[in-house]
């Protein structure tokens, strides 16, 4: 696995991030998520209905970046493959809840259900050009 740089890990306590995905047509499709680092891992809790899921099934390529809200010329760039689990008890999903106080079945229709979504970093760009 690939490391993200000391100077960067603060970054990983960020609320939000934009993981850019490959959409059907091969044109990037970018979108701000919730995102847990946990264990070593970044990892996102998606609805399995939505279009960014369906992209990672489809191509598992995709890139994570976080943005230092205090200092927009630092973010940290995560490059990799996507492993998809199933979360169907939502045990992940909670987790994800706790940290943002919010309960993610209530974002969830009715039939839908919830994934694990862990990035497996190929390359890590930890850019900050505030020099």
């Amino acid at each position: 696995m690939t490391e993200i740089p000391q100077s960067h890990t603060d970054l990983l306590d960020a609320n939000f991030a934009t993981l850019a995905t490959i959409s059907r047509d091969g044109t990037p499709h970018q979108t701000e998520i919730w995102f847990l680092h946990e264990d070593g891992d970044i990892k996102i809790s998606l609805n399995s209905s939505r279009a960014k899921t369906r992209h990672l099934m489809a191509r598992p390529q995709c890139s994570l970046m976080i943005l230092d809200l205090e200092n927009p010329y630092r973010y940290l760039d995560v490059r990799g493959r996507a492993r998809i689990e199933p979360d169907d008890d939502y045990v992940f999903a909670d987790r994800v809840g706790a940290k943002y106080s919010s309960d993610l079945r209530q974002h969830d229709g009715p039939g839908e259900r919830r994934v694990v979504v862990t990035i497996e970093p190929s390359s890590v760009f930890a850019v900050d050009m505030s020099g």
